[in-house]
């Protein structure tokens, strides 16, 4: 079983860094809409986003946020770590498949445990498809826990794309 350990306000310095990669799935696309509401058709019906500006499919800008979250949460800082703000700048789109990278680094240490980091989230190409500062409480005491194992999620037979 993976453990997730933390990273406390002491232990964090400024140019600290880590990274989270995840690649986005047909199933992941669907359950992010289904979970947050948001059927826009560009991101799920294909005939009508072949003739948007994107000429495909793209993802919920806020999967990629939803990303920085994680990496928040799971890696730098960690668990106990409490989100406070987010700025988001979406630079170009991410397509299904795509593999995304958020890359955390610590900007700078504030009073009372806030900490701000800035967020970078590039895809499989290196290219930088969101940007952005984010603004946390970092937890004060070490905390080293088993990964929860989540229930397996299924869809079922989707329609054509």
């Amino acid at each position: 079983m993976e453990a997730l350990e933390n990273i406390t306000y002491d232990e964090l310095n400024i140019g600290d860094s880590a990274t989270y990669t995840r690649t986005l799935t047909e199933e992941e696309l669907v359950l992010f809409a289904a979970v947050s509401g948001d059927v826009n058709p560009v991101h799920l019906d294909k005939e009508y986003a072949s003739k948007s500006l994107f000429k495909e499919r793209i993802a919920h800008g806020m999967w990629s946020g939803a990303l920085i979250s994680a990496s928040l949460a799971t890696v730098i800082p960690g668990p106990g770590t409490v989100y406070l703000e987010q700025s988001l700048n979406f630079k170009r789109p991410v397509k299904l498949e795509d593999t995304l990278t958020v890359k955390l680094t610590v900007l700078r240490k504030e009073d009372r445990n806030r900490v701000v980091f800035d967020c970078e989230v590039i895809n499989q190409d290196s290219d930088i498809v969101v940007t952005g500062e984010a603004k946390v409480i970092a937890p004060s005491e070490k905390m080293s826990l088993e990964r929860p194992i989540l229930p397996k999620i299924t869809i079922g037979e989707l329609p054509d794309a």
